[in-house]
């Protein structure tokens, strides 16, 4: 790990204007510092952002409720009205990591995070991802890779939240250039679709300063598949929420993860399940509908019926 300075500010501003000179906002630091000890970031000045006011409370309002970057991935977990409003989100959370690392590890981060691909984390290798000519796992080891890619990367999303937020049309409040840009979760990861080095649409000084999730009366759902039963990231994820009456569905949403360098969704398949009554069949019908346009790998053919099973396993949890 090379020489770094270390500050701490008192403002968002002071943040930003600090973290301008080559710098790297600092929070649980889960990301960031592994990144470091292995040479592929070396910021000359952390800037930590942990204790900026206004980023570490759950607010709760009758028609939004306001949740701060610093607030950790345990609080989310363990946070009663949460699990009850938005069970989606609270059960995203609980398969974040470690116990560990969900008591340090914060909304921010987790939806910043870079990519976990195995030749991006590489010090030896000069991707694609890290500007090189290659991506090596288009024509390597592609067992955890994306199954859909707007650019020739396919390194895939893996943020647990990201994806569960996606469902429930949260947005993310970023200070940029002096003012508070208000994105979607598809406007915060679009850049990761279309080029090839990019993690996401924040730029080296655009910080998360609290997501805002609309109290429209869905329920909502999160599942996934990993390998290991803790401390791992997912194969495939998936996500769904709707306003519920009986079986009938409304205001439809389902978003994979862990298959596409975005939180995946297809506008037909909302279409298709819009207003219906959900039955095994609509369900699968949904399923074929998402995963249409899958380019399995090598390696990674084996997701295309997990996710499959995943989202209508995800669907029937929202009238069970």
């Amino acid at each position: 790990m090379n020489p770094f300075q270390y500050v701490t500010p008192r403002s968002v501003d002071s943040a930003v204007a600090q973290v301008a000179d080559q710098g790297r906002f600092l929070a649980g630091g889960n990301d960031l510092l592994g990144e470091m000890k292995e040479y592929i970031a070396s910021p000359r000045v952390l800037v930590n952002v942990k204790n900026l006011p206004g980023t570490q409370d759950v607010v709760i309002g009758n028609d939004t409720w306001t949740i701060g970057a610093n607030v950790t991935i345990a609080q989310i977990e363990h946070h009663a009205d949460l699990k009850r409003v938005f069970p989606g989100l609270q059960q995203a959370a609980a398969e974040v990591g470690s116990p560990q690392i969900r008591n340090v590890a914060t909304v921010g981060g987790n939806l910043a995070q870079h990519s976990r691909c195995w030749y991006y984390r590489q010090r030896d290798l000069h991707c694609a991802k890290r500007g090189g000519d290659t991506c090596y796992a288009r024509d390597g080891e592609n067992k955890y890779h994306s199954l859909f890619s707007g650019n020739p990367c396919i390194s895939p999303l893996v943020s647990n939240l990201a994806v569960a937020l996606a469902t429930l049309d949260a947005t993310v409040v970023v200070r940029r250039g002096g003012k508070d840009v208000t994105m979607t979760m598809a406007e915060l990861y679009q850049k990761a679709w279309e080029e090839v080095t990019a993690h996401n649409s924040l730029g080296p000084t655009d910080l998360i300063l609290r997501v805002q999730i609309p109290n429209n009366g869905c329920r909502s759902a999160y599942l996934q598949v990993s390998e290991k039963a803790i401390f791992d990231w997912a194969l495939v994820s998936c996500a769904a929420a709707a306003r519920v009456d009986g079986h009938r569905l409304n205001h439809v949403r389902v978003v994979l993860g862990a298959a596409s360098p975005i939180p995946h969704q297809v506008a037909a398949a909302h279409d298709l399940l819009e207003d219906k009554e959900l039955d095994d069949a609509l369900a699968a019908r949904a399923a074929d509908l998402i995963l249409k346009d899958a380019e399995p790998l090598a390696h990674n053919a084996y997701k295309v019926p997990l996710a499959h099973a995943l989202i209508r396993r995800t669907l029937k949890q929202l009238v069970g």
